[in-house]
């Protein structure tokens, strides 16, 4: 009795998807779990029901996850539930565990090899040995593209096909990449060493090549659940198979519309597959979400709802289940510098009103965008950490660059441009204006170094202003050396620790966190996309970025983009995944404008939610409407017979056609919405200050119940004899 009751408690509080997840029998589940939508209590409490009611014993469970971090909250939640014995690892932390308990039986007695910490050392001598010099960056780029290859099971041989045909970028030509992953392996091997992805490979030769292995590994795991399902690379797969040995107790969580590590190797073609895969397997969609107000997952829904390709295929339409919160926010400024500034002091106002400084996240597309966040944010006084990055001063090029500019100084001509002279200054580190190289690492190193450029530019257009005498002044070119000591100057003032403040992190970065206020920022076409996004595939994996940043926020969301990255620069167009508002002119202002002149002022766009089902509205009638043209209408037929009947007779007075007065959607809007104040009236696209002030008194004694008689009398007419 004592069993059910827990079993009973475990499921107690699950929405009805979540239930059909918990209690699915055994044998292949995927649980397609959208943002928010509770797929750890799910995946934790059909553990936990399981065990529970004596179907699995929770020593045979291994879960696997992608951090150990998720694991770790796995395993506290178990507990809560009363289940011990499950076994919750990352995939390399479960492959280590049991490398090093078969080590002795695989290897004649020896112990496991050293695991290396990092490729990065060993890819430079590999790179030397076959004649090709690196720095760090470049020597980053080259292991993580071997990292790539590893995990796609792709040998050194393979890797020239390999790369041409999942269209890489490589960092270097791909016969030269291949030479170094040739020989970083011999070195490897030299040294007696092994890496990660050497690791899972010896996990699945211990259990393919070795029966008795298999047979122990198989009778101690039986059943298991893999976490984030979307990320698994072909290594992990080949691990998770070996795991099962043609059994099929596996429970799968997922979303493909989450998938943003595909340069990594992973592929989301398993989640997608997996019903074909496994003919009898339980599919399972949780869409409610717990995490956001019905207006953030409005726009959420929208962002995805133009998502193509495979992942598209199993895209999830997300249904709010908060209290109604704040509609997003669209910022349009004329350069990157106010955007920051602009961000900061929200932010301060935020903090200000009560929102924790850790409840606050600023998501971009790169690190080096962080540079003039800290600045905004510093100045405004807001404490601030870096998730997952060093501070920009505190990055190695950064500081390698302000050497090099400081030995400048001596060595450029002070009349030499700034910009110039930070462009020459900085040819010493082997950075130049041309295009960006390949491999991320040595990109970002560019663009971190590029951003020091723009810095100079920005301040070279605000140059030093010398009295003479009280009313005269005279301008004077800000010099290199002048520039370098502001550099010191704000890394100085950026290198105070702080431990609670707004969070600065990268799209990437920020998967699998949530904040109550998020802004999303830098949303213009060459930064997401990125240019470097050459595909279609490469394309829709920048979308599914902006689609994780805007699921992070619980509350309060604000997008926003500059018109230029620096004060009078070339102009920019918005992100191409921002939704489209009404260009009508029918109350508000696009959310996409195509002007090249920037705005002194920044634009304020409020994106408009359905205010049934929580969806972001794009169409001009549904706008004006407030509801999405598939959601039931509400609108009071009496009101809006009162209303047309008061239409025609002002259409009449005033010798106009009806929809001159208003239009018919405008109409039915006001029945449907019945608003009760001035500015619910001009809320209404179609209703303007002008119609307002005609109408507005007549509308509001309408709707608030007055008989058309009382607001607009039938003239009458006597007849003369």
């Amino acid at each position: 009795m004592a069993v059910h009751s827990d079993a009973e408690r475990v499921l107690a509080g699950l929405d009805p998807e979540q239930r059909g997840a918990v209690t699915a029998p055994a044998g292949p589940v995927c649980i397609l779990a959208g943002a928010g939508t509770g797929k750890t209590r799910a995946v934790t409490s059909r553990i936990a029901h399981r065990a529970l009611t004596g179907d699995i014993s929770g020593r045979h469970v291994l879960a696997v996850t992608f951090t150990a971090r998720a694991a770790a909250e796995m395993r506290s939640r178990l507990s809560a539930l009363g289940v011990s014995g499950v076994q919750a690892r990352t995939f390399h932390a479960a492959a280590l565990r049991q490398v090093r308990y078969f080590a002795p039986r695989l290897l004649d007695g020896r112990a496991m090899p050293e695991l290396l910490d990092s490729k990065v050392r060993l890819v430079t001598l590999a790179a030397a040995r076959v004649g090709l010099r690196t720095d760090r960056a470049a020597a980053r780029d080259l292991a993580g593209e071997i990292e790539w290859a590893k995990s796609s099971l792709v040998e050194p041989a393979e890797y020239v096909v390999a790369a041409a045909k999942a269209l890489r970028d490589t960092p270097h030509e791909p016969a030269k990449v291949a030479e170094v992953f040739a020989a970083y392996e011999k070195i490897k091997r030299g040294n007696g060493v092994i890496d990660f992805e050497d690791m899972l490979r010896a996990a699945v030769w211990g259990i393919e090549e070795h029966s008795d292995v298999a047979e122990q590994v198989r009778a101690q795991y039986r059943h298991f659940v893999v976490d984030e399902y979307q990320d698994v690379n072909p290594l992990q797969q080949r691990l998770l198979e070996a795991w099962l040995g043609g059994r099929n107790d596996l429970t799968v969580v997922g979303d493909a519309s989450q998938t943003i590590y595909s340069f990594t190797g992973a592929t989301s073609s398993y989640l997608v597959d997996f019903p074909r895969r496994h003919r009898d397997a339980v599919v399972v969609r949780l869409v409610r979400d717990y995490r956001s107000t019905p207006q953030v997952v409005g726009l959420a829904n929208a962002v995805i709802s133009q998502a193509r390709g495979a992942e598209a295929r199993l895209r999830l339409e997300l249904s709010g289940q908060r209290p109604p919160g704040p509609e997003p926010e669209l910022r349009i400024f004329t350069d990157e510098p106010a955007e920051a500034n602009a961000v900061a002091a929200r932010a301060r106002a935020l903090i200000d009103a009560g929102t924790p400084a850790r409840e606050i996240a600023v998501l971009f597309r790169t690190n080096a965008q962080s540079e003039a966040y800290e600045k905004a944010l510093t100045e405004a006084e807001v404490p601030y950490v870096v998730q997952g990055a060093e501070r920009f001063f505190e990055r190695a090029e950064v500081r390698q660059a302000m050497v090099a500019l400081r030995a400048a100084t001596r060595s450029i001509p002070g009349e030499t441009p700034l910009p110039a002279a930070v462009v020459e200054a900085l040819a010493a580190v082997g950075w130049s204006p041309e295009t960006p190289p390949a491999g991320g690492a040595a990109r970002e190193r560019w663009e971190a170094l590029a951003a020091l450029v723009q810095l100079a530019e920005e301040y070279a257009a605000t140059p030093t202003v010398l009295p003479i005498g009280e009313a005269a002044t005279v301008e004077r070119a800000v010099t290199l050396a002048e520039f370098t000591d502001e550099l010191h100057r704000r890394a100085s003032q950026q290198h105070v620790p702080t431990l609670d403040g707004v969070t600065l992190a990268s799209l990437h970065s920020a998967k699998g966190l949530e904040w109550d206020a998020v802004f999303l920022v830098g949303l213009s076409e060459g930064t997401l996309p990125t240019t470097y996004a050459k595909t279609a595939e490469q394309v829709e994996e920048e979308r599914r970025l902006l689609y994780v940043g805007v699921t992070r926020a619980r509350e309060w969301l604000w997008l926003s983009y500059a018109v230029a990255r620096s004060p009078g620069g070339r102009a920019r167009r918005p992100s191409r995944f921002l939704p489209q508002l009404d260009r009508s002119g029918g109350g508000g202002e696009r959310a996409r404008g195509t002007s090249t002149t920037p705005r002194p002022e920044r634009r304020r766009t409020q994106i408009v939610s359905c205010r049934i089902c929580g969806a972001t509205l794009l169409a001009g009638p549904e706008r004006k409407l407030g509801r999405c043209a598939t959601c039931p209408s509400d609108i009071d037929e009496e009101l809006h017979e009162r209303l047309c009947e008061w239409r025609r007779r002002v259409a009449g007075d005033q010798r106009v056609p009806a929809y001159v007065v208003f239009t018919d959607a405008t109409l039915t809007a006001l029945a449907e919405r019945r608003p009760s104040r001035p500015e619910d009236l001009i809320a209404i696209a179609g209703i303007g200050p002008r119609k307002l002030g005609l109408y507005g008194e007549s509308v509001l004694a309408l709707v608030g119940g007055a008989a058309v008689d009382d607001v607009c009398p039938e003239k009458t007419f006597e007849i003369e004899p």
